[in-house]
């Protein structure tokens, strides 16, 4: 990835968050959008008693989609926010964030 694909604008919204522009924003939220039409073919499924086994399967696929996104934005947190991070000198509390964060993502 170039230098320029990566770059990202970092800086406070009104309410004090972090307001984070990520390259591939537009990539995620295109999938996150397909999950949840996949998660409503789910609920109607079980609406009408489709078997089991079938909705597991389906379960499963949302899980790895989610784990796909997932990855993507872990991507561009680690090209994005942490080289800045480091950058700033926030290195340590950048990475101690992250890790909590995927202590949740994984576990």
């Amino acid at each position: 990835m170039h230098d320029s694909e990566i770059e990202q604008t970092v800086g406070m919204d009104e309410s004090g968050h972090n307001n984070h522009s990520h390259p591939r924003r537009e990539n995620v939220l295109k999938r996150l959008a397909r999950i949840e039409g996949h998660v409503r073919a789910v609920n109607r499924m079980v609406e009408e008693n489709v078997d089991c086994p079938d909705v597991l399967v389906q379960i499963a696929a949302i899980r790895a989609a989610l784990n796909s996104v997932g990855k993507l934005i872990l991507e561009d947190h680690m090209q994005g926010c942490m080289v800045k991070a480091a950058q700033d000198g926030d290195f340590e509390e950048a990475f101690r964030d992250l890790k909590k964060s995927l202590d949740r993502f994984i576990g």
